[in-house]
């Protein structure tokens, strides 16, 4: 499945909801849903800079793939950080890099999340393409 395929299936999911409140059910939902960090990857090297909360997020390669996992200590942040893995991870650095996050203005993340959630989710995308880059040119030497 590609990015955008994965994005469209989220405002699909999302679209089908008219109330906010169950929205964020979803995004919490979501979060619970999303097996738990290795413990051995919640250090201070993982965690996101500019979240208001604790969110840590590891990245590794499998095969020409980077996979991500996360966890946060607050329950929307959670599923924020869930549904941007379940969009980007599986996809190769060059693909996540390419990519345009469009389904974070399709669903109203941005205008719907107070405004430290919105500067935690950029946050969160800038570390994601972080990590394409640098594994990018690891693969490049």
């Amino acid at each position: 499945m590609t990015i955008n395929e994965a994005q469209d299936i989220v405002i699909e999911d999302f679209s089908e909801l008219e109330d906010w409140m169950d929205k964020y059910q979803l995004l919490i939902d979501l979060g619970s849903d999303q097996l738990p960090l290795d413990e051995k990857y919640k250090i201070n090297a993982n965690l996101i800079e500019g979240c208001q909360s604790r969110v840590w997020l590891h990245a590794e390669m499998q095969g020409d793939k980077l996979v991500f996992s996360a966890e946060s200590d607050a329950v929307i942040v959670k599923g924020i950080i869930a549904l941007l893995i379940q969009v980007i991870s599986g996809h190769t650095p060059e693909e996540i890099l390419a990519s345009d996050l469009y389904f974070i203005k399709e669903v109203g993340l941005t205008e719907h999340l107070s405004p430290t959630r919105s500067n935690g989710l950029l946050s969160m995308v800038k570390q994601i393409r972080m990590y394409a880059l640098a594994y990018q040119a690891k693969q490049q030497k």
